[in-house]
């Protein structure tokens, strides 16, 4: 069915392919940590949630004004 050299040939592949997938991981971490400007994850700037919430705000507003 298989032969051992299927065996190894699959195994340098996986190996591979999972050194390309940790490599491309890590710079695709990067970008979004200058994207956010240094900043870890999970934290926004105050400035930046509440023009998310006037954003929001105003979209309700329209919404609101369409239904009546």
């Amino acid at each position: 069915m298989f032969s051992r050299s299927d065996f190894w040939i699959g195994m340098a592949v996986g190996v591979v392919a999972g050194v390309f997938g940790y490599r491309y991981m890590q710079e695709r971490e990067q970008q979004m940590l200058a994207l956010a400007g240094g900043e870890p994850a999970g934290q926004v700037p105050l400035a930046e949630l509440e023009r998310q919430k006037e954003e929001l705000e105003d979209m309700i507003a329209a919404q609101k004004a369409q239904e009546k």
